[in-house]
């Protein structure tokens, strides 16, 4: 039997991270480009990258990617890259601006949640994340269960 693929967010990606939809509320998301090293985008091409503890911060007016795994380019065995470092995001100045005031202000985080290529270029998308207390967690399991049921009701109906 053939071992199963992760399921992705859309066609074309090359990572995602379905699990920041549970523990956070997305709530505005944007599109940034990526500054990597050759083998990293080899090994992109080649998929395997993990955004599940990513988190994206804004220092010294630059966005930087944090805890993203993008594993080690096999046939590139000296000149590799270090599989967690740390990777400036490119956005437009007045992004990063709204940005800045969102996350003081309103107490936000920004939390990755696909990465993919777009025109040969890797890009990643950003989510304006609020975190989800366990109540909420809790109360959207519920909703997907319900909304199922009736799904299922309804073909149950119409045959």
């Amino acid at each position: 039997m053939a071992k199963a693929k992760k399921r992705k967010v859309a066609p074309g990606d090359v990572a995602s991270n379905r699990y920041a939809s549970y523990r956070f509320e997305l709530l505005e998301r944007l599109e940034c480009g990526i500054a990597l090293q050759g083998t990293e985008v080899k090994s992109l091409r080649n998929g395997g990258a993990q955004l599940k503890d990513g988190y994206a911060l804004v220092r010294d007016g630059q966005l930087w990617l944090h805890n993203v795994h993008i594993p080690p380019y096999g046939p590139a065995a000296g000149a590799n890259h270090e599989p967690e470092r740390d990777r400036k995001l490119l956005a437009h100045r007045r992004q990063l601006d709204k940005l800045m005031v969102q996350i003081n202000e309103k107490g936000l985080t920004l939390v990755p949640t696909r990465v993919y290529f777009s025109g040969g270029r890797a890009k990643v998308e950003i989510a304006l994340a609020k975190g989800k207390d366990r109540f909420d967690k809790r109360e959207a399991l519920k909703t997907r269960e319900s909304k199922r049921d009736m799904d299922r009701a309804l073909r149950e109906a119409n045959r």
